[in-house]
């Protein structure tokens, strides 16, 4: 038996914050036939998908992650209204092992940058204004942007560049990059980002233009917080944490995170996870049912309220009721 499907209005909030593909998102977490009401929100962010959970999924509860300091304070705003059914753990996502119980009715990641960190210009996740490289999710660890561009070895950057920030010019900026060290161009966003434009591809006539670095900046910043090897590792571990028949919901927000998703689902759906996959049926294990055959995509009205949602693709699998692990 299903549980109540909760979709409703779409509507901003919390101010300055706009959930992604709400609606969509209470719907497949809402209508999961594990009916313990327990759930995972393994990217906090500005706590937009929480509360709407809290508010629209009677009897939730939910335990939150987020690795951003400064969204302490946002969850203590939640804490003040839903103190018995929140939990909040300032962690990045992968130290989810430290949750013990299972049985969870849904699991939802929301991956990339969350507009409060796009829009605090400290932070240095934009060029938009001139702001120290840092581009950590997490202030208290780990090296600054600038840090890695000063002393990373021309290999982590151009793997940064090219694998992670898919540009085509990934060897002129690297190699101008390392070239930049020690002059002080790679310490603020303004000078790097003038450095890159010097170097980077322009978009071919017809495309949506955008400014020639901001594929080297997705790149720097998905190295310096280690985004692919974060959610390669927690993938498997979110699926473990479900009930049988729970649903795990990923956005992601550019093709590698997606490529990553989709075949982790293919994978747990005994399915053949690329085309150089020829494992014989034998050879894998069917763990779990795909539930979006194509990735949900925000409607035109949402990207037109929201135009950050733009690449947003929501992916959701549900686990078999017999469970299973990966």
């Amino acid at each position: 038996m299903y549980c109540k499907s909760l979709a409703g209005g779409r509507r901003q909030v919390l101010k300055g914050h706009v959930p992604v593909l709400l609606d969509e998102v209470i719907e497949v977490l809402g209508s999961s036939r594990a009916c313990a009401r327990k759930y995972l929100d393994l990217t906090f962010g500005g706590g937009g998908h929480t509360r709407e959970i809290l508010e629209r999924i009677p009897d939730s509860k939910v335990v939150a992650f987020d690795q951003d300091p400064s969204a302490i304070t946002r969850a203590d705003l939640l804490l003040k209204n839903f103190s018995k059914r929140l939990r909040f753990e300032a962690r990045n996502f992968e130290e989810m092992g430290i949750i013990q119980d299972t049985g969870y009715t849904g699991v939802l990641m929301d991956l990339g940058v969350s507009s409060y960190q796009l829009d605090e210009v400290d932070r240095g996740f934009s060029f938009r204004e001139d702001a120290p490289m840092d581009m950590r999710m997490n202030t208290s660890q780990g090296r600054t942007a600038a840090e890695f561009l000063e002393n990373a070895s021309l290999e982590a950057i151009e793997t940064a560049i090219r694998e992670f920030g898919e540009e085509s010019r990934w060897r002129a900026i690297s190699r101008a990059i390392v070239e930049a060290r020690g002059t002080g161009a790679l310490s603020r966003t303004a000078s790097f980002a003038a450095l890159v434009k010097q170097h980077a591809s322009r978009p071919a006539p017809g495309r949506r233009r955008i400014h020639p670095a901001t594929q080297t900046f997705q790149g720097i910043r998905i190295a310096v917080n280690r985004e692919l090897e974060c959610l390669d590792k927690t993938l498997p571990l979110a699926f473990e944490k479900l009930a049988p028949d729970g649903v795990l919901a990923v956005i992601s927000f550019h093709s590698i995170e997606d490529r990553i998703v989709k075949r982790f689902f293919k994978k747990l759906a005994g399915r053949p996870e690329h085309k150089n996959d020829n494992r014989t049926q034998d050879q894998r294990k069917v763990l779990a049912e795909i539930i979006t055959r194509k990735p949900i995509i925000p409607s035109d009205q949402e990207i037109l309220d929201n135009p950050r949602a733009r690449s947003a693709k929501l992916r959701v699998i549900r686990k078999h009721p017999e469970g299973g692990l990966v």
